[in-house]
């Protein structure tokens, strides 16, 4: 049981570092500011299916089945985000699941080997955005 959790919060984290690699793509050149909407908008799950998918070395095939589970999960989040009824607990364990659910799909699309690729994307992106360490002045 917590190896499928810990997958699957591998699997959350990965989308989340690649929503964090998406924002800090430089901005198209508009001088217009972005809309509210903008600013706070998760993944395109096409363009992260494509991400991975590279990454991965998936085939078409594994690729086509990607996209609808990540735009599944992105929908499920989405929901759970504007949902203000929930406890912070209640939050957390609907994460979970969503999470669980997402990486049993995935571990039925991708082989061994791109699981394991997958958790080392995952542990690689620890850390990232944040300030890197002060040198000497």
């Amino acid at each position: 049981m917590k190896r499928t959790l810990l997958i699957a919060a591998l699997a959350l984290s990965l989308v989340g570092a690649a929503a964090i690699a998406q924002q800090t793509a430089p901005a198209p050149q508009n001088d217009a500011p972005p809309a509210q909407h903008e600013r706070h908008h998760s993944p395109n799950p096409h363009k992260m299916a494509m991400h991975l998918s590279k990454k991965l070395g998936l085939s078409p095939d594994q690729t086509a089945k990607l996209e609808p589970i990540l735009a599944d999960r992105q929908q499920k989040m989405q929901a759970l985000r504007a949902d203000t009824s929930l406890t912070p607990d209640q939050r957390k364990q609907q994460r979970h699941a969503i999470g669980k659910d997402s990486q049993e799909q995935l571990t039925g699309i991708l082989t061994p080997e791109q699981m394991q690729q997958l958790k080392a994307m995952h542990h690689g992106h620890r850390g990232e955005g944040q300030a890197p360490p002060p040198t000497g002045v």
